[in-house]
């Protein structure tokens, strides 16, 4: 099965993106978030989920593996399928998403589109133990806190969900406030 894709964004849809994997282009669904990135960035490297069924075989695609082991898990519950566990790990980053499921937070859960309180107390229920299996420590480490940052993109007139989706973008190896700045605005121009 395909695992891992990284190659030229060659289009983004309102679902999807077509990525150029050496002159192979992989047709990937990924959270808008994602796909909001990806019409500014040039290459991308993703984690990938195949979901093979009778009439088609499709790719889902995540920006870091800690988000691919929690749709792993959503999907694993009955009634919610990839389409809906993306939608789900859409909503928010994965931390708050993984905290609000360890707090029992079904109100939280219930905004994402297609997510009813039936689903959200079974995806509660369900996971709850096994999302504190989840190594977050070292994603929330590794992605600095960005509070003053994203205050700082608001204070300059960007949306807060623009900001974050450009932090998402900032590569974790630029740990300076400033640079992450000077970076996230790069991203933010390229829209």
């Amino acid at each position: 099965m395909i695992s891992h894709l990284s190659g030229a964004t060659l289009f983004v849809r309102d679902t999807h993106l077509v990525l150029d994997v050496r002159g192979v282009g992989y047709k990937v669904y990924c959270a808008p978030r994602l796909l909001e990135v990806a019409r500014s960035t040039a290459e991308l490297s993703l984690h990938i989920h195949t979901v093979v069924r009778e009439d088609a075989l499709e790719l889902f695609g995540f920006p870091i593996y800690e988000e691919l082991e929690l749709f792993q898990l959503l999907i694993g519950i009955s009634g919610i399928g990839p389409r809906s566990a993306l939608g789900i790990i859409g909503l928010e980053s994965i931390e708050k998403l993984v905290s609000a499921i360890a707090r029992g937070d079904v109100g939280y859960l219930t905004k994402v589109s297609g997510v009813g309180k039936k689903s959200a107390e079974k995806i509660v229920l369900e996971l709850r133990d096994k999302v504190a299996l989840l190594d977050l420590e070292t994603t929330e480490n590794a992605r600095h806190d960005d509070s003053d940052v994203l205050e700082a993109l608001q204070a300059l007139g960007y949306r807060a969900d623009d900001a974050r989706e450009a932090l998402r973008a900032v590569p974790e190896a630029v740990t300076e406030q400033g640079a992450r700045i000077k970076e996230a605005l790069r991203m933010l121009s390229r829209r």
